[in-house]
């Protein structure tokens, strides 16, 4: 049973689709944060968790990682330093939500949207990054190259 669950689990064409989905997820996520800088600014301030003389730095400079690593999990070149770039991010975002969920705050988690209409509860936020860390986690062990330019780099 467990060497079934294994071979799903590293199937190339599933892991595949995690990357991509996981990929466009991180680029989506990036567009409205690359375009309103200063309505992000003001989300991860809400937070209290960041001094203030770097959240203007972190806004601007998070949502071009987002959308680089993401880009590179998606072709799969370097997509093992994506992954682990991308699974890095998504701890620091369990952890700001998990502080929020902590200290009883609903706040604007700044994911998708930088509207105020982006509140949603907490702990929902904390379990889908939680599922894409897990699916971080699944594309780094698996160590697959299907569509992956990471895999043609290495056959020359």
């Amino acid at each position: 049973m467990a060497n079934t669950m294994n071979k799903f689990l590293t199937n190339k064409y599933l892991v595949f689709l995690i990357r991509l989905a996981i990929g466009i997820v991180f680029i989506y996520a990036a567009v409205s944060k690359i375009t309103h800088p200063d309505q992000f600014a003001r989300i991860i301030y809400n937070y209290h968790i960041l001094p203030g003389g770097v959240i203007n730095l972190f806004a601007l400079l998070l949502p071009w990682i987002e959308i680089l690593c993401g880009f590179l999990l998606i072709i799969g070149f370097w997509h093992k330093s994506a992954t682990v770039i991308l699974g890095g991010v998504t701890v620091v975002f369990i952890l700001a939500l998990s502080v929020a969920l902590f200290r009883g705050v609903n706040i604007e988690c700044g994911c998708f949207s930088t509207t105020s209409k982006a509140k949603g509860p907490v702990i929902d936020l904390i379990v889908r990054d939680t599922i894409m860390l897990v699916g971080c986690a699944l594309i780094f062990a698996a160590n697959k190259t299907f569509l992956a330019l990471d895999g043609l780099r290495r056959r020359f």
